[in-house]
């Protein structure tokens, strides 16, 4: 897969005859995808793609996710397999700012997966513990913006490593970067300096 700033320098060249006359810069492509410029930077220096963007981007002028992606040309997906993968995508399920109900209770949409998304799950094997919801608020970012899709495996409930994890409260469903510390307690991070750690 080619690197976030590789995918940046293709879309000023899909787009430079919009700005005739005009050099292409890093700000307009954030405009084009929607993204702000500190997030845009930020993305850009931890090559952390953003494929929801990515994806509107290319539907709405036609271009195959692949070619943008990958320099593969749509005429050299026709032949291989198109197997694709599910996962319950709750689209009503907000994390950071989100209700109390269990997910069994609400309806989801099936979220169809390529095998190399799988593949950064975990393989085919994790896909029945998956399930993707959406962020809201602002408290994870960079790392995670808001409208955000998140995975979410549902096995992997170990914290004594720390990382990411969703954890339910009596406010609601939270997405928020784990820790325990040396004398056993947990610390509760946003990735946002804004916010305090609990």
């Amino acid at each position: 897969m080619k690197t976030f700033s590789d995918i940046v320098e293709t879309i000023k060249d899909i787009v430079s005859s919009d700005f005739p006359e005009k050099k292409v810069f890093d700000k307009d492509v954030a405009d084009l995808l929607d993204i702000t410029q500190m997030n845009f930077a930020t993305m850009k220096k931890r090559n952390k793609i953003p494929f929801n963007e990515l994806l509107d981007f290319c539907a709405k002028r036609s271009i195959a996710i692949n070619w943008l992606l990958y320099n593969q040309s749509p005429e050299s997906l026709i032949e291989p397999t198109n197997r694709f993968y599910m996962v319950r995508y709750f689209s009503s399920v907000n994390a950071s700012a989100g209700g109390g109900a269990d997910n069994e209770e609400l309806e989801f949409e099936p979220l169809m997966l390529e095998d190399n998304f799988v593949l950064s799950l975990g393989g085919e094997k994790e896909l029945r513990h998956i399930e993707a919801i959406n962020v809201s608020g602002d408290s994870m970012e960079p790392s995670f913006s808001y409208n955000d899709i998140i995975f979410i495996n549902r096995s992997k409930t170990d914290i004594s490593r720390g990382g990411i994890f969703t954890i339910r409260t009596e406010h609601g469903l939270f997405i928020k970067r784990l820790q325990v510390r040396i004398d056993g307690k947990l610390d509760i991070i946003s990735d946002n300096k804004d916010y305090p750690t609990y």
